[in-house]
């Protein structure tokens, strides 16, 4: 028999014990009689409870509106210090820009340390959920499998019309209005693969190397990416230090996308060999130096060619998506999802023990 016991660690004499306030320990109950062949205590990291309570937050709740939702406010804040922005000539923007991703990213580091200290001093299990909650503010799952499934139940019932709309909305910046069916589902699968390394992996990645402050940077960043990384005349030089950042942030993320992938088209045998092939040869066919990955990856496995016109074409020769394809990819994204989280909990589970 096991009992649950949750103790303080001792007095907050330095970080580690101020972000670390509790430890869950499963212990032998001391009048069960057990031999002496059970461990003596086996305990379950603070920051591994804090990733599974928000996942689970994630799938049982999704997103919170715009009013309380703590990327909204990212966006408001990028959108008012814009406002500011120089938008003439290369050097102003390109500063301001700058200033702004440094100035941001500075911002939520301290904003994430000290959620991170105030909150680990709440009484267990307020500081796990709350912590937890804040850390769902920075990955997105449900609304990711939400928003392609709202575009694949549209193509099903042939309102094509419906299909652009939720695609633009929801998964893409381009514009959509003239995508027939294939097209639609190629950019939706497309757009799957892609935002599974941005909206979950990599905030989870940096989560796992740097806490709150690394999850919440990386999300300040990737969305100054969203709003300002354009090829246009307005965002060429006042996005470009966005991007820049952006690309680096997700250099790891985006390639740990693929090799998740690939590894679960590598238990299908023949289709993972193919999405290996695919991808060593597309995985750069893309302007992003990180997107080509998870992309190429996910045409590969699923035996599609995916394309953007007169922008890259992966896994070319293979046969165009339709609707049902946009169901293979949502279950591949769901499968990549779990098997990222189970990655994270075991390198939690080791660095925390």
């Amino acid at each position: 028999m096991f009992t649950c016991r949750a103790s303080r660690q001792g007095s907050y004499r330095n970080l580690w014990k101020a972000t670390s306030g509790y430890s869950i320990s499963f212990t032998p109950h001391e009048a069960a009689g057990v031999g002496g062949s059970i461990p003596k205590m086996t305990q379950i990291p603070r920051e591994l409870l804090i990733l599974w309570l928000a996942v689970a937050i994630d799938l049982a709740l999704g997103e919170p509106s715009n009013a309380w939702h703590p990327v909204a406010w990212m966006g408001r804040l990028i959108a008012g210090l814009l406002r500011a922005a120089p938008r003439s000539g290369a050097a102003g923007p390109f500063i301001a820009g700058l200033v702004l991703v440094i100035c941001g990213a500075a911002l939520m580091a301290l904003g994430g340390f000290w959620l991170q200290t105030t909150l680990a001093r709440l009484p267990l299990p307020w500081d796990l959920f709350a912590q937890a909650v804040v850390l769902k503010s920075a990955f997105s799952i449900r609304a990711l499998a939400t928003a392609g499934s709202q575009v694949k139940r549209a193509l099903v019932r042939g309102d094509l019309p419906l299909a652009r709309k939720f695609l633009r909305w929801h998964l893409v910046s381009r514009d959509t209005q003239s995508l027939g069916p294939s097209q639609v589902a190629a950019a939706t699968i497309e757009s799957l693969a892609e935002n599974a390394s941005d909206g979950c992996v990599a905030p989870l990645f940096f989560y796992v190397v740097a806490g709150l402050p690394g999850a919440l940077v990386y999300r300040f960043v990737n969305t100054c990416d969203a709003m300002l990384g354009y090829r246009d005349a307005e965002h060429e030089w006042l996005g470009k230090a966005a991007a820049r950042t952006d690309d680096l942030a997700n250099l790891v993320p985006a390639r740990l996308t693929a090799t998740l992938i690939l590894a679960l088209g590598l238990v299908r045998g023949a289709a993972g060999l193919k999405g290996v092939a695919v991808w060593k040869r597309d995985r750069l066919a893309t302007a992003s130096p990180n997107a080509g990955h998870p992309m190429s990856a996910a045409a590969g496995v699923l035996g599609l060619e995916l394309e953007k016109t007169g922008h890259y074409r992966l896994g070319t020769g293979q046969p165009l998506p339709d609707t049902l394809d946009i169901g293979r990819a949502l279950r591949l994204v769901w499968c990549t999802m779990l098997l990222a989280i189970a990655l994270f909990s075991t390198i939690l589970f080791m660095i925390h023990t």
